[in-house]
């Protein structure tokens, strides 16, 4: 059913690939000949909005009682796409270390795929809460590196640091549902 949180998820899924073709074209904003690097504003406007729909999308299905199994996987989904194709797009254009970039990846390639399996088997799999202040951090160095705010490379290495440790609590979390048990 795509009701509003749903609709807010797919809306960030859209404005993922239009944010990581803003930031791998720095010419898209000229005026006159004379390049002006308004795409990193444009990119940072896309993104902060885009993040917005991730806190009301939530906020709105729990007040509304909105929640769907559809949103379970769109929201989630949606996270990813969004922090992924910014990650990748500032890698690309050298705004961010690729050795963090890939660990991101394979972390959140990873955990993705164990949920999808844990949820096929019936385990209900939470949000943990360093899950989303992963997901924050991750948001807050994305901001800084699009902006070219100083600390955006130890701010990108500390939302490295958490996407491990909730990686790692994700990793214990199915270990215990394994044995029998939800993930909360």
């Amino acid at each position: 059913m795509l009701n509003l949180p749903n609709a807010l998820a797919s809306l960030r899924i859209l404005l993922a690939p239009l944010m990581f073709w803003v930031i791998l074209n720095p010419d898209i904003f000229t005026d006159n000949g004379f390049h002006i690097s308004w795409n990193y504003y444009f990119a940072s406007l896309l993104f902060v909005l885009a993040s917005a729909t991730d806190f009301f999308d939530g906020y709105i299905a729990r007040e509304w009682d909105q929640m769907t199994m559809l949103g379970g996987i769109l929201d989630p989904l949606a996270d990813k796409m969004l922090t992924l194709a910014a990650f990748l797009g500032l890698m690309m254009i050298g705004e961010a270390s690729a050795w963090a970039i890939y660990i991101i990846i394979v972390r959140e390639l990873f955990i993705t795929g164990i949920r999808t399996v844990a949820v096929s088997e019936g385990v209900d799999v939470k949000a943990s809460w360093a899950g989303k202040v992963k997901t924050v951090a991750q948001m807050i160095a994305i901001g800084f590196l699009l902006m070219h705010w100083p600390f955006g490379d130890t701010l990108l290495w500390i939302a490295v640091a958490l996407t491990l440790y909730s990686g790692l609590e994700y990793l214990w979390g199915f270990r215990k549902a394994l044995l029998g048990g939800e993930i909360s």
